[in-house]
């Protein structure tokens, strides 16, 4: 398999994933600070790092790093909470 597609796919399923958090959290389906939100969050996140650095898109790899480090701190605290 050609190395973009795999990374054009990665991105795409990250946006996805992006989309079906808000869409989980904007329709009460989930609470913001629920696991399965984090870990959506984190998923996605990932993605999309991976294709923004191969396309060199460094904002949007900035900004999913600090998207990541809030789902892993609200994971890592609700853990702490229970």
């Amino acid at each position: 398999m050609d190395n973009s597609l795999f990374i054009d796919i990665a991105g795409w399923i990250g946006a996805v994933v992006y989309l079906i958090a808000y869409a989980l959290v904007s329709s009460q389906k989930t609470e913001g600070n629920s696991i399965s939100y984090q870990v959506l969050n984190l998923i996605g996140g990932i993605l999309l790092i991976i294709n923004s650095t191969y396309y060199k898109a460094f904002p949007s790899v900035g900004v999913n790093i600090v998207w990541i480090g809030i789902a892993i701190y609200t994971l890592a605290a609700k853990r702490k909470s229970t």
